[in-house]
């Protein structure tokens, strides 16, 4: 716990660090559009606000005074060091960039801007509210330094305009970066969901399996009782009751893996982007195993989808053998097309080929030609469960093969996957 806490602290301070270094750094970056060098428009306020966003720092209004207070020193040693000024004027030139730093960040403390991080629009708004106050104080104090209260209109109007620009720039900039994030979770998760997919559809047939095995067990226990044969008939009992254990054990694993495998709908999928994934993921498995193979794919019908990781698991299966069954270098294809309210998915490969007589069983659980360096063979439930999900969405596969390649042909109809079908 001591260790969390210090942790904690050391992270804390980083993230203090690293706001004030960019944020003073950026603010190098400027615009004068005033007489002289005291008002300038620079990268710094930007910066400032994206970091404010990023990192949420614990305390915004102690993060904008050290900010604001290391801007203002940076600045003084500058003009100090390349010019005559006297420390007096410096300092009367440069101090009001503090209320910037220090205003813009109590507007956001006082506002709570994790509230608005979901709402650009609004988090724009209030930006730029902020950012105009933030610059109006600073400019007034500057000219009540300087003795001149002289305010032109054109002046005020600029602040505004650059207010907005600056605060919407950097809240679609944060957004972009956010929705990025989200869709690589997304994509994430649906590549985990795809491969426990298959898995649920042979849980749930093993639950079938134990349903009719309970079933027997008590049918058996019955006839026995019926028949004074207490004690098979107790044991046939026993047996029942443990094989419901398993059952209920079962079910409550089946609920958790379908929680996973629920994807959120509200972005649904269309079969090109299903297909792209499966590209994706497959070109990183071939490198993975030193492989050259290229993916190519030609889409010549695309919808929305809501069953878009069955489709991907059976995709993935299927491609993922293809890029085994491939030596070193070779080519992969992926066509889809619609005929007869039927949507086709073939996937040709330039691998060894499956032999014609292993055709009728290369769907069954345990058929695999791939051994590892002692010889010891794969599991072979990569086709078992393509068959699986291909029933399931009540479709049909073929295979043909030849001395270089296999194409897998699948029709899937289309009602049963399309969006709304």
């Amino acid at each position: 716990m001591v260790f969390k806490r210090h942790q904690l602290v050391a992270n804390k301070w980083s993230v203090l660090i690293l706001t004030i270094l960019i944020t003073v750094i950026a603010s190098e970056f400027k615009v004068i559009p005033f007489n002289g060098e005291d008002f300038r428009f620079g990268l710094g306020s930007a910066a400032f606000f994206f970091l404010l966003l990023i990192f949420q720092p614990t305390s915004l209004i102690f993060t904008g005074f050290l900010t604001g207070v290391t801007v203002v020193l940076v600045r003084i040693g500058e003009d100090m060091i390349f010019t005559d000024e006297a420390f007096g004027l410096v300092l009367v030139d440069h101090i009001p960039a503090f209320l910037f730093y220090l205003l813009f960040a109590t507007g956001f403390s006082v506002i709570r801007i994790e509230r608005f991080k979901k709402a650009p629009l609004l988090l724009g708004a209030f930006a730029t509210v902020l950012e105009f106050t933030a610059n109006s104080v600073e400019h007034i104090v500057r000219y009540l330094l300087w003795s001149n209260m002289h305010l032109e209109v054109q002046e005020w109007v600029l602040l505004a305009l650059v207010a907005i620009f600056r605060s919407y720039f950097v809240v679609g900039l944060y957004s972009s970066i956010i929705i990025m994030e989200q869709n690589k979770r997304i994509q994430e998760m649906l590549k985990v969901g795809s491969n426990l997919y298959a898995e649920t559809l042979y849980l749930q047939k093993s639950m079938n399996h134990i349903e009719k095995i309970t079933a027997s067990s008590h049918d058996l226990y019955r006839k026995l009782k019926s028949q004074d044969h207490l004690a098979l008939s107790t044991q046939a009992l026993k047996i029942a009751q443990e094989i419901h254990e398993v059952k209920k054990d079962s079910q409550r694993i089946l609920a958790g893996l379908q929680k996973i495998t629920t994807v959120e709908r509200n972005k649904h999928y269309t079969l090109s982007e299903v297909v792209q994934l499966v590209i994706q993921g497959n070109e990183k498995y071939s490198e993975l195993l030193n492989k050259e193979i290229v993916i190519h794919s030609t889409i010549l019908v695309d919808y929305e989808t809501e069953q878009q990781i069955p489709l991907l698991a059976l995709l993935n299966n299927i491609c993922a053998n293809a890029v085994e069954a491939i030596s070193t270098t070779g080519k992969i294809s992926i066509e889809v097309y619609e005929e007869s309210e039927l949507t086709w998915f073939i996937i040709k490969d330039t691998g060894g080929g499956i032999s014609k007589e292993d055709h009728g069983i290369v769907f069954e659980p345990g058929y695999t030609t791939k051994f590892n360096d002692s010889g010891v063979a794969a599991t072979g439930i990569g086709l078992s469960h393509v068959k699986e999900i291909i029933t399931t969405l009540e479709g049909q596969v073929q295979i043909e093969s030849f001395d270089k390649g296999t194409t897998f042909k699948v029709n899937i109809p289309t009602e049963n996957i399309r969006k709304g079908g």
